[in-house]
């Protein structure tokens, strides 16, 4: 259940046809690829005439900028901030998706698996490549075996279980971080689209809900943001140790 959009609206004025099919297959992708195309088209905007003294939509961006490195610093130290455009991208895009759904005739992509599965899978790689990068290939190894020292070393037994334990918390992050993202936005949606249906008598309820939305948006976005940085933290701590 949810509210109708641009692409059910289509689906059913085309109703039986090929085009109804693919733009219903495709419906997710088609929103994800709108919401880049205004993300990047603010941006654009932004960036395009930057000054000294900078008007309200450069200003915008200079204090979320500043923000996001406050946030990510705050956390993993000055040597976040290579990161910080990883992480604020996730974020723009990820509240965007979230907001989305409360836009007459859009959807929130971030409803779908598919696409909140596919930010998680590359915050995956990308955190793997960073500890691979920053520890080398046997200090990665000895980082997953959970640096035995001294008679630990010695004993097969632990560093294997440790190895075990480190390649089945990795694979169940991305399931979890997606899953998070998925499930709050798409229960905020379907509740809406429930208010929705009761007409004027659901209006309290569905403008309540509707703020209630904002919120969850915000916090799930912080949330998953706040996770990456935490992971990118944790091979950081390891390379700061190893060295």
């Amino acid at each position: 259940m949810e509210l109708p959009n641009i692409i059910t609206i289509l689906a059913n004025v085309f109703k039986g046809s090929r085009f109804a099919a693919y733009i219903t297959a495709w419906e997710n992708f088609v929103f994800s690829l709108i919401i880049i195309a205004v993300i990047a088209l603010v941006s654009c905007a932004a960036s395009r005439k930057a000054a000294m003294i900078p008007a309200r939509l450069q200003n915008f961006f200079e204090l979320f900028v500043s923000g996001v490195d406050d946030f990510v610093c705050g956390i993993m130290g000055p040597n976040g901030r290579k990161y910080v455009p990883f992480i604020g991208t996730l974020f723009i895009y990820i509240l965007c998706m979230n907001l989305s759904g409360l836009i007459p005739l859009m959807k929130s992509p971030s409803t779908s698996w598919s696409t909140t599965l596919a930010l998680a899978i590359c915050v995956f790689f990308y955190v793997q490549y960073v500890g691979f990068k920053e520890l080398g290939f046997w200090g990665y190894l000895d980082h997953a075996l959970g640096r035995p020292r001294g008679i630990v070393a010695f004993s097969v037994f632990i560093p294997l279980m440790m190895l075990l334990l480190h390649v089945v918390s990795e694979l169940v992050r991305p399931i979890s971080l997606s899953l998070r993202l998925r499930s709050n936005i798409w229960g905020d949606d379907m509740l809406l689209a429930v208010f929705a249906g009761f007409g004027l008598k659901g209006l309290p309820l569905l403008l309540f809900n509707s703020l209630m939305a904002i919120v969850v948006s915000v916090v799930q976005t912080l949330v998953f943001c706040l996770l990456t940085t935490i992971y990118f933290t944790i091979v950081l701590t390891h390379e700061e140790t190893h060295a």
